[in-house]
């Protein structure tokens, strides 16, 4: 008897629907599943047979033969035990398929259990863009898939507890939707406050200004100076997650796997701080499974690279392209796959091997070309996708020791979200333009949205012309001055704006 389960693979960050079909034939018992199964998949033969059994349920001992169609899609990962399991019932006649179309979703334990399985947001997504209102799922990933509104999601504990339900033996209540709510402290844990930070006025008047637009921030300076302080303490001025961005940042954390168990909704913004020991597969993304890298685990939040010129050369070229396109494709004989990357990226480094080229007091034991050599390894084009570069001396006594409080991050982050509605009232206007902050402003769009003033015009040839800028740099000066002006609350670019942004150029780097 042939039976049909629906279920869903994961391309990407999206779902496809999969027809598990399952036929029971005459012959040797023999358990074959075709389809372009991986050895998570095939492995699912012997899950599939304890939890059907443990189940109480009787497994034929005839010639079953599982296709997972559409057959040219390569299939991975454990989600397929449950739908597996449902059409060998449905076959044999043990459960009645359900009334309305259905996806089954979830790895089977060899008792009947169901385990969490990775990728169930996407998964459900495409299920209700498909038309199909109910999904059968793991009990501990129903809140995941239940931020899905529209759809009726059955928390599924047992093999046993479904059958059941089909039979109309006993009833699974649907989860309730809980929506996308974002309410309390969504600042990361592990963040550290400006008022912290003694002195480092300068580098922390920068930070705000990279917080207000978005912008890519370079630190520089000797060791103990701050610099790392200074980047953990940029989630607590950033601008929290809208719900749109909320489920984009879940839905990476979901397929991933690295969605927290307790929370099925990432309401921080990400904060991702990979050592210059990692792989470009772990950066970039990929693998033999193609899953996200740090680059797309960062969406929407900020990319810390500590030590930067420790990190390969390579590694610090593949930054490039999602740098300027806020996206990364990656192309493996197994597929082709597109993740969003739009992060900010924040780094720090020494300005020589010794770290103490620029300290005004220490000597610095590095030769002329050992600092050239250091400083060369950040290649040009990526300093360029680089908005802000701050020197961070090294923090006088006297500040150490000062004893008024310095300004806490809640007072920054109210400019910061000021200036943000400024620029959210800016794009709002144009239906062309995907952007939610200046820096993610695309180049043809910018003197339509920035407005200069006369004296200001004149002031941004100048500099063009002395710093010898090139058409990115010049866009990214403006950019940065119109963040700028909107922390000052003016629409138009003034001299004193277009100054403050050309200090944050690069000097001596490259």
């Amino acid at each position: 008897m042939l039976a049909t389960a629906q279920t869903c693979a994961v391309v990407g960050l999206d779902g496809q629907i999969i027809q598990a079909e399952t036929d029971i034939s005459p012959g040797l018992p023999a358990f074959h599943i075709v389809g372009l199964p991986d050895t998570a998949v095939q492995e699912a033969k012997e899950r599939v047979r304890a939890a059907v059994r443990n189940s109480g349920c009787e497994f034929p001992m005839r010639r079953i033969t599982v296709n997972l169609a559409p057959a040219d899609l390569k299939k991975a990962g454990p989600a397929y035990d449950l739908p597996i399991a449902a059409g060998i019932l449905f076959s044999t006649g043990q459960a009645p398929p359900p009334a309305e179309p259905a996806i089954f979703l979830g790895e089977l334990s060899l008792d009947g259990g169901l385990r969490h399985t990775a990728g169930i947001l996407p998964m459900v997504w495409v299920a209700r863009e498909q038309g199909i209102r109910a999904v059968y799922v793991p009990a501990v990933d129903a809140a995941e898939a239940a931020l899905v509104d529209g759809m009726q999601v059955y928390p599924v504990a047992t093999l046993a507890q479904l059958l059941a339900h089909l039979q109309g033996e006993t009833t699974i209540q649907p989860y309730p939707h809980s929506g996308v709510y974002l309410n309390g402290n969504r600042n990361p844990p592990d963040s550290a406050d400006l008022c912290h930070i003694r002195g480092q006025d300068h580098a922390k008047r920068a930070l705000e200004v990279a917080a207000a637009g978005f912008h890519n921030i370079l630190f520089s300076g000797p060791p103990g100076s701050g610099k790392t302080l200074l980047a953990r303490a940029l989630p607590g001025i950033l601008p929290y997650l809208t719900p749109d961005e909320a489920l984009e940042v879940t839905k990476i954390y979901s397929v991933s796997g690295n969605l927290p168990p307790d929370s099925p909704l990432i309401a921080q913004r990400p904060f991702r701080a990979p050592h210059y020991t990692i792989s470009n597969a772990g950066l970039v993304g990929g693998g033999r499974m193609l899953r996200p890298g740090e680059i797309t685990l960062s969406h929407r939040g900020v990319l810390f690279l500590d030590e930067l010129p420790e990190f390969g050369h390579a590694l610090l070229e593949s930054l490039r392209q999602p740098l300027e396109d806020k996206t990364v494709t990656i192309t493996r004989v197994s597929g082709t796959v597109t993740y969003p990357a739009s992060f900010m990226l924040v780094a720090a480094m020494n300005p020589c091997p010794c770290g103490y080229a620029t300290h005004p007091r220490k000597q610095c034991v590095c030769s002329p070309s050992a600092v050239a050599r250091y400083q060369r390894r950040i290649s040009g084009p990526l300093l360029e996708r680089i908005d802000i570069f701050v020197e961070v001396p090294p923090v006088e006594y006297d500040s150490l020791l000062a004893q008024a409080e310095a300004e806490p991050s809640a007072a920054a982050r109210e400019r910061v979200l000021a200036a943000r509605a400024i620029q959210e009232r800016r794009f709002s206007k144009d239906a062309e333009t995907a952007a939610f902050s200046n820096a993610e402003m695309a180049g043809s769009k910018i003197w339509e949205h920035c407005t200069l003033l006369d004296d200001t015009e004149a002031l941004l040839q100048r500099a063009s012309q002395t710093l010898d800028l090139s058409a990115r740099a010049l866009h990214r000066v403006v950019k940065v001055a119109q963040t700028i002006a909107d922390l000052a609350g003016e629409e138009r670019i003034g001299p004193a704006h277009l100054a403050e942004a050309l200090q944050y150029r690069a000097r001596g780097l490259g």
